[in-house]
């Protein structure tokens, strides 16, 4: 789908000028709002969870991403609760940092948190906060991931559009008139591309920098660098779920920045 910028002015309706050629944004919104409900509600639970827990009962975590480390005591999903300090990046020896520790023995809630936790992040304790003596599910870098996914969609609750095309539909949230020189020789995918590297750069930079020399980041770096990411992984997603061709009749009705209207190649 290419553009081609034209002389004339926007689609009107009863309703008045439309900045994306529909007469609602509900579907936009809806994707914004489940997606701040469902990141939103996991956020808080990782403080809440911690907080309301019996003192010391989540000891000092050290797992591997993308696995189960922490499901049992023993057995295939309890790899974290053994003498794992001579593992490369991970693992350390849980008896001496607290002792095991299984998810599936929390109630219902807490479990879920920490066995998503558990799947998704190393949990290594000192890349972790501590609330109540007890270790949060995910570590710092995560939790800034989250912040900057949620503050996202809010925004984009507010100003995402469907302009048929994903690249389209993620600079809506730019106004129109700051991004027209980029619709004038068609380089809408460029920028698009340029804000998620610049979004994802800091964190790769300081996540590889740790991981490929002996460099360590702090906490603070970690967060400042996830919520970056965290924004424009909500910022991408938003749009990609937002951007649905078929609720127009053509690609005519979709009013983009300098008067552009797409046309199929």
């Amino acid at each position: 789908m290419a553009i081609e910028p034209i002389d004339g002015i926007m689609a009107m309706t009863e309703e008045g000028l439309l900045k994306n050629g529909r007469k609602d944004r509900k579907r936009e919104s809806k994707v914004g709002r489940n997606f701040v409900a469902i990141a939103g509600t996991y956020l808080i639970l990782l403080f809440l969870v911690p907080l309301t827990m019996p003192t010391d009962t989540i000891p000092d975590l050290s797992g591997r991403a993308n696995r189960f480390d922490y499901a049992t005591i023993d057995g295939t999903w309890s790899w974290g609760n053994g003498d794992n300090s001579d593992y490369e990046h991970a693992g350390h020896d849980q008896d001496a940092n607290g002792g095991s520790f299984a998810w599936t023995d929390l109630n219902p809630i807490a479990a879920t948190v920490y066995a998503i936790g558990d799947l998704n992040c190393h949990q290594k304790h000192y890349r972790s906060w501590e609330i109540n003596g007890n270790q949060l599910a995910v570590c710092v870098r995560d939790i800034g991931i989250l912040f900057g996914f949620v503050s996202c969609c809010l925004i984009w609750q507010q100003r995402g559009l469907n302009r048929w095309t994903v690249r389209d539909t993620f600079l809506s949230m730019f106004s129109d008139k700051s991004i027209e020189r980029f619709y004038h020789d068609d380089r809408r995918m460029m920028l698009m591309f340029v804000i998620i590297g610049l979004g994802l750069g800091p964190m790769a930079i300081d996540g590889f920098t740790q991981l490929l020399t002996s460099y360590e980041s702090t906490n603070t770096m970690r967060i400042l660098t996830g919520f970056p990411a965290g924004f424009v992984g909500g910022w991408i997603f938003s749009a990609m779920f937002s951007a649905r061709p078929n609720e127009f009749e053509n690609s005519e009705e979709v009013c983009l920045p300098a008067n552009a209207t797409l046309r199929m190649v």
